[in-house]
């Protein structure tokens, strides 16, 4: 393991194998005591249903085109796209083209 203080990568793209149709693809792509970073791969059609988490979270969209709804709004998404969500907002995606995304979990201090 490196000791170096830092994590590169050169091409997240290389880090997940081609989707399979009809699947959703996840992989803990990083973790430390302060985030813990998971790269989504969507096939068209594909949903993650509404749920919360209990730490606030970032989603950056990265490829593709996906129906984001957050609380009662719903948005249209591309790549570029990025998301800060609250912890307990219940969302939800749809992916309306093959979707590559990042999320982000934040690892909160007690105050």
């Amino acid at each position: 393991m490196s000791t170096a203080p830092y994590f590169i990568v050169d091409e997240l793209s290389s880090q997940m194998p081609e989707i399979p149709p009809d699947s959703i693809l996840s992989r803990t792509f990083y973790a430390d005591e302060q985030v813990r970073v998971i790269l989504f791969e969507f096939a068209k059609g594909q949903e993650l249903s509404e749920h919360t988490a209990s730490k606030p979270a970032l989603l950056h969209f990265l490829q593709g085109e996906a129906q984001l709804t957050l609380g009662g709004d719903r948005f249209e998404t591309r790549a570029g796209t990025w998301v800060h969500m609250q912890p307990n907002l219940a969302h939800s995606i749809l992916a309306k083209t093959p979707v590559v995304m990042l999320l982000y979990l934040l690892e909160t201090t007690p105050s």
